[in-house]
C-alpha cells in the first residue's frame, strides 16, 4: 500500500484551517475551489463524480490515488489558507 503520511499531513492541516474559518469563509473558500473545478472542466472535460468518491472511499487505494488525495488536500489548504489570510478581498 501507498504511503499516506503526506496526505495526512494536509488533512490535519485542513481541519486546523476549518476550525479557524468562519461559515463566510468556508462558503468563499467552496465558491473558489468550484471556480477552479469549473475552469478545470472547461479545458479537460468533466471530472465524473463517482469515480471521485469511488477513489475516497477505497480502503487500500493505489500510489496514483493516494497521489491525487494528497494533491487534492494540499489545493484545499491552500484555498483555506488564501481565503483566511485575505488574498482577494477588496481593500477599502
Amino acid at each position: 500500500m501507498a504511503d499516506l503520511s503526506e496526505f495526512l499531513q494536509y488533512y490535519k492541516l485542513a481541519d486546523a484551517l476549518v476550525e479557524k474559518a468562519g461559515k463566510e469563509q468556508l462558503a468563499e473558500c467552496a465558491r473558489l475551489l468550484a471556480l477552479n473545478l469549473a475552469h478545470y472542466q472547461g479545458l479537460y472535460g468533466e471530472v465524473p463524480l463517482s469515480e471521485t468518491l469511488a477513489m475516497v472511499n477505497a480502503l487500500e487505494p493505489n500510489d496514483g490515488q493516494v497521489a491525487l488525495l494528497a494533491d487534492g488536500m494540499e489545493i484545499l489548504v491552500g484555498a483555506l489558507g488564501s481565503v483566511l489570510s485575505g488574498l482577494g478581498e477588496e481593500k477599502h
